[in-house]
């Protein structure tokens, strides 16, 4: 998600935009998502395999997974978001209403929908996919495998007090979420099955994402530094620096550290950082490794060994191997860019699924498909509107 001084201007002008997205979302959904959803029933399309989607000004492209042919445009005013659903067919897209759900392999959105101001993060582990609505600080539950039924059945919890905030449900039933205000965000809770409270920490400023490692250990950003709950502990990791947050992670099951952003500078309008953050939930150390260019909040990747992958605004996807904390080699894949001042605004992303990244290109109105092993782009995908959010169905 955003960055600190993302988050800080979003909040300046939030109302305003919630608005103006509303109007055009709702009107969106009133008549292109629900036509689109009676014609698909009326005429199923053609299962597309391993599909991709693409979010852009107007709609969702559903691409076929190898060709990158674009199969259909699924129409959806606003500014929309895409996130993995967490199974092999469906794809979480977040509009002004709430979080939607779109069968991807149908390229069509389905009745199913879980309403509420402010979507915000989408976090699947252990078999559960975990939605967090920031506009009333509800955390809902439910299992991928069931989102072919007309209605999942939904676990709830609701926040104190709606905010920015994220939650992971581990494999024995206890939920760890974030604590705090629309005003100011401050740690993190962790409550057993039934939801009850085990143990918290406030100590973690502006905390923001989730990640989850080897052995089930979860990392929450903070301002200055990072909270490691593990074996039933909250344990505060602090940044190097005065100032250093971590807004943005990506963990992987293979690999006990967790690659991070950082950034240094508290003041600054939007920092274009250089650095990446490793923080190893094993020995509680946290390392900077300098990439030596800069990168944004859609940047980061996970490998299928567990291998950090950053795409930086050379052009390039900085492999980095998370033990040793060094880049073992660069893969070249789109031209120079620059990071745009609004957070919405389109910029290369790296998406990975299996052993292949997909990097989207906008400014050329493209996509390529880049296998990790050889380097080598093996498809590319051309766009009539640019592209901006890109993820796909990924099932654990």
């Amino acid at each position: 998600m955003s960055s600190s001084a993302r988050v800080r201007r979003a909040a300046a002008f939030s109302a305003l935009l919630f608005t103006s997205v509303v109007m055009t979302a709702c009107g969106a959904e009133d008549t292109d998502t629900k036509s689109s959803a009676k014609s698909g029933d009326k005429q199923s399309a053609a299962a597309v395999e391993d599909p991709l989607v693409v979010t852009h000004d107007g709609g969702l492209y559903v691409l076929d997974g190898k060709s990158l042919k674009v199969v259909k445009d699924v129409p959806l005013k606003g500014y929309n978001r895409v996130n993995p659903a967490g199974d092999d067919k469906h794809v979480m897209v977040s509009t002004s209403e709430g979080f939607r759900v779109l069968d991807a392999t149908r390229q069509q959105l389905t009745e199913t929908e879980f309403k509420g101001a402010e979507p915000g993060h989408v976090v699947q582990h252990a078999g559960k996919t975990v939605l967090f609505t920031d506009g009333t600080g509800e955390v809902r539950i439910f299992d991928p495998a069931e989102l072919g039924k007309k209605k999942p059945k939904v676990d709830t919890y609701t926040s104190p007090s709606p905010h920015h905030g994220v939650a992971v449900e581990l494999e024995n039933g206890e939920l760890v979420t974030t604590l705090g205000t629309a005003k100011k965000r401050k740690g993190i809770v962790v409550l057993d099955e039934k939801r009850k409270e085990i143990t918290r920490n406030e100590k973690c400023p502006e905390v923001h994402g989730e990640a989850t490692a080897k052995d089930e250990a979860v990392v929450i950003g903070c301002e200055d530094g990072v909270l490691l709950y593990k074996d039933g502990k909250i344990t505060k990791i602090d940044s190097p620096t005065e100032y250093g947050r971590i807004g943005n992670q990506k963990g992987s099951e293979k690999s006990p550290v967790v690659l991070g952003d950082y950034k240094q500078d508290r003041e600054a309008e939007l920092e274009r950082p250089e650095k990446v953050s490793l923080i190893n939930t094993e020995t509680g150390k946290l390392k900077l490794v300098d990439l030596g260019t800069s990168y944004s909040f859609r940047s980061l990747a996970r490998g299928p060994e567990g291998e950090a992958l950053v795409l930086g605004t050379d052009g390039k996807i900085h492999v980095i191997d998370p033990e040793k904390g060094k880049v073992s080699r660069t893969i070249p894949v789109v031209e120079e860019w620059r990071e745009p001042l609004d957070w919405q605004q389109a910029r290369p992303e790296i998406f990975v699924r299996d052993k292949t990244a997909f990097v989207t290109d906008p400014e050329h109105k493209k996509l390529y498909a880049v296998d990790l092993d050889s380097g080598k782009k093996k498809a590319t995908g051309t766009f009539e509107e640019k592209p901006n959010e890109i993820t796909g169905v990924v099932a654990e």
